[in-house]
């Protein structure tokens, strides 16, 4: 019995963790997002009240309406910020991934004094704050900044490239935020993985490439996933680098985001663009997952 309850109290602390820090915050966005808009503090008006019993329930589902969520459809600029959020998340996830794993493979493939030297390297960035990371970089990329000056000083340009407030930015900013999260899923992964298998594919006619993207990258898969998903997850409602990086110009729903929350004080628009971004995240991870499964299942 003792042990019985052990396995309860280690599965149900992620699950109350999830339910507290989760599943609760997410209801109330959810609550807010189908309130109306009202002129005062807050700004909307709750259309249920969850402690007046079953009456005031039965009420909420009679009268239970979706205009937020319609207005997302029906103004073309919240469609635009998902599609360009997608589309800068997805670009900086592959750049990232193309940086991040060779990285990762050097790093497991260094001798064992050198590695915690170059785990330590990677982890660096993150004893500072983000922000005077995501700052510097306005130094770095300003029309008279480090880059400029560097690239004239060797000649390669004549004049100042314009790179700050643009999407190159974005970009640049992303994937030196996020390239820890995508190295070290992956290193961890390939650190793990048993040379003899290399050495088999090798005695068995393959070269050191065909060893390496059938033996190495399929065994390297989990960690490329979560490396993945870690980037591009965060990256999609980002908010403080397309901010300070990309300018007015750039598009995310993260600006969006904060936009109808600060500026235009309307809750409960915004309320509904958190729970429809919270969808286009969490459902396609957890088809994934049950794809997954079922593969794991089959082998």
């Amino acid at each position: 019995m003792q042990g019985k309850y052990r396995k309860l109290i280690l599965i149900g602390i992620p699950y109350l963790w999830l339910v507290i820090f989760f599943l609760l915050p997410f209801l109330i966005v959810l609550k807010i997002a189908l309130s109306d808009p009202a002129v005062s503090i807050p700004p909307y008006t709750p259309t249920l009240d969850v402690f007046r019993g079953w009456a005031e329930w039965k009420a909420f589902l009679v009268k239970l309406d979706f205009d937020n969520f319609q207005w997302l459809l029906d103004d073309a600029l919240y469609i635009s910020s998902y599609l360009s959020s997608l589309q800068i998340a997805s670009i900086s996830t592959f750049l990232t991934l193309m940086i991040g794993f060779p990285l990762a493979y050097g790093m497991a493939r260094a001798p064992d004094n050198w590695r915690p030297v170059l785990l330590t390297l990677i982890i660096l960035p993150f004893w500072t704050s983000f922000l005077i990371r995501v700052y510097a970089w306005i130094g770095i990329l300003k029309t008279e900044g480090l880059l400029n000056q560097f690239l004239m000083m060797l000649g390669v340009i004549d004049e100042p490239l314009i790179i700050l407030n643009t999407l190159p930015a974005v970009y640049i900013g992303i994937i030196y935020s996020y390239l820890p999260f995508m190295v070290l899923p992956i290193y961890s992964t390939l650190e793990k993985m048993d040379e003899s298998l290399l050495e088999a594919a090798i005695d068995l006619g393959c070269n050191k490439m065909s060893a390496f993207w059938l033996v190495t990258v399929p065994l390297a898969l989990p960690g490329i996933v979560a490396g993945c998903f870690l980037v591009f997850i965060p990256a999609v409602g980002e908010f403080v680098i397309p901010d300070l990086l990309g300018g007015a110009r750039t598009l995310m729903i993260g600006k969006v985001l904060w936009t109808e929350f600060f500026n235009n004080r309307d809750w409960t628009v915004a309320s509904a663009v958190a729970v429809v971004l919270l969808l286009i995240l969490v459902i396609p991870i957890v088809v994934f997952q049950k794809i997954i499964e079922r593969q794991q299942e089959k082998a």
